[in-house]
Formats: C-alpha cells, structure tokens, sequence
C-alpha cells in the first residue's frame, strides 16, 4: 500500500459549542495569546540585559519563555481563524504536519526542559557549595542543547508514525489544531497499532521526564529539612515552588489527554485548549508574581525606559 495521501486539505472544526459564543472565545484566546507572547518576550529582555540573571537557573527560563511563545504561537492563530469560520478552517496537508511535528516538538522539547529544571535546583540546593563548578555555563549549554534535540527527535517519530498511515476519505479534523489522536481517527486503516506506539512513546518520555523531577524534589526536600534556619527553609520552598507550578500545570493535562488511548470524549479536546492556551501564560505570570529577582529587575528595567524617556 502506497502511503501518499488523497486527502491535500484537512478543515479543522474546532470543538462543539454555540455559535454566539465563537466572538467572545476569539477574543479571550487573543488577550490571552498577547499576555503570552508579551510576557515571555518581557521574561526574555529582562533575563539578558540584567546581569545578575546570568545564571543558570535564569537562562534555563529564558529557554522555557521561548518555547512557550512558540507553542502558543503554533497553535493559537489557527484557533482564532477556526473561530471566525463557521464553516471550518482548512489547512493544507503539509501546513498540518509541519503544525503537528512543530506542536510535539516544542511540547516534548518543554518536558524535557522541565526535568532539567529540576536537576538545576537539585545541585542548587543540596550542593550549593559545588553548584558553580557542577553547572558551569557550559553544562548548563549542554544540557538545554540536548533537551532541544531529543524533543526534535521524539517529535519526529510521533509525525512520521501519524502520517505514514493513508488518508483517502473523511478530512474534517474535531479539533482546533492538527494533533495525533484527532487526525488518527480519519485514517483509512487500522491505527490500533499507531495509538499503542504513540502511547507507549509519550508515555515513557512524559512518565520518565516525570518521575525524574519527583525523585529531584524528594532529594531538594530532604536536603531542605537540614537547613537549620526557617528563613533558609523558606527561601528554598519558594525558589522551588514557582516551577512545581508549572511543571503540574504542565504534565496533568498532557497525561489525561495522550495516556488515555482510543478515549473519544470531547472533554480531551478541552484539555488540550487549556494545555495549548493557558499553559504557555503561566510561566511568566508565576515566575513574576513570585520570584522577587525577576520582579526587581522588571521594575529596574521600567525605571530605565521611564528614565530615558524623560530626558
């Protein structure tokens, strides 16, 4: 069987609701999608023109800010035109699987970052002594380097096994976006064997990634209880307790949606509209409502625009 495809254009539908209230979820997506690109490019100016956030932990988010721009990005501006269209939003066959690989690419690439993240704190707090020595810009470099290339390659893989299948009748995707498990259902063969693979792939990248950061927190806790002044204990929890967030935020959706295979309920589609919208927004509004170094050097950075202004 030839696995060119018949289908040259896929009509993304979007997900069943009333049509009057296509206006006022367009324009809740858009404020939500210029809060996010705002933000992390905000995150972005402040970590590189303030010297005192040329540290590892800081340079790991101005790689998490980016990713999240893009995954909003990716996704967002073809939400808005399904909403516009009552009648679908068409989007080519090469458009849909340069959205889907982009989509798992960014995603896996954040997941990845996030575990990351939590070795960064781990050395941080349990060797602060050695912590400059064992993170040095150069480990920090190589690490984020290879969370980008092993998303890159993860997403490859769940791309070539959605569209390698033959596409020939039914291109009406049930969703806002390409993504594997709508666009599975419209192939015209068996993808019994697809869904397996594609649950055992993610499930391992996200259940690893996941039990990787859980076993990081029990150590950061452990070595945390050692340190003898409250004050000491506290600032520990609270430089953790803004990537705990988002890492939640970030795997719950994702493993309700893609470790649930052959599920067809409407309520995964919806969780993937929060995955792909709201989470993106997270991470500067948690990291800036409390991390006190990002919020010192935003005002900083206000002082010098009003400054410059005013001369």
């Amino acid at each position: 069987m030839t696995n060119m495809s018949l289908v040259t254009t896929f009509i993304l539908m979007g997900l069943p609701h009333a049509p009057e209230l296509d206006t006022l979820l367009c324009g809740i997506f858009l404020v939500i999608y210029v809060l996010t690109v705002v933000g992390n490019l905000l995150i972005l100016l402040v970590i590189t023109v303030d010297p005192r956030l040329h540290t590892p932990m800081y340079y790991l988010l101005s790689n998490l800010s980016f990713i999240d721009m893009w995954f909003s990005t990716v996704t967002v501006p073809k939400m808005l035109m399904t909403l516009v269209s009552p009648e679908g939003s068409p989007i080519s066959f090469p458009s849909c699987v340069a959205q889907l690989y982009s989509f798992h690419f960014l995603g896996s690439t954040e997941c990845f970052l996030y575990t990351v993240m939590a070795y960064d704190r781990f050395l941080a707090i349990s060797y602060p002594l050695r912590y400059a020595s064992m993170m040095s810009g150069r480990t920090c470099a190589t690490l984020a380097t290879t969370t980008w290339l092993s998303g890159s390659l993860h997403s490859a893989a769940q791309t070539t096994l959605t569209f390698r299948l033959p596409f020939c009748g039914p291109n009406q995707i049930q969703h806002y976006f390409c993504d594997a498990p709508p666009i599975l259902k419209l192939a015209c063969a068996d993808t019994s064997a697809n869904e397996l693979v594609i649950f055992v792939n993610i499930g391992v990248v996200a259940s690893g990634c996941f039990l990787l950061i859980v076993l990081s927190y029990v150590s950061i806790v452990h070595s945390i209880l050692k340190i003898r002044t409250s004050e000491g204990r506290w600032r520990a929890f609270q430089t953790c307790a803004s990537h705990c967030t988002v890492v939640l935020c970030f795997f719950v959706p994702c493993i309700f949606i893609y470790l649930r295979p052959g599920s067809k309920e409407a309520v995964d589609r919806i969780v993937a509209v929060f995955y792909t919208v709201v989470t993106p927004l997270l991470n500067p509004v948690v990291y800036t409502l409390r991390n006190k170094e990002v919020k010192k050097a935003l005002v900083k950075l206000k002082d010098k625009v009003v400054h410059s202004q005013s001369k």
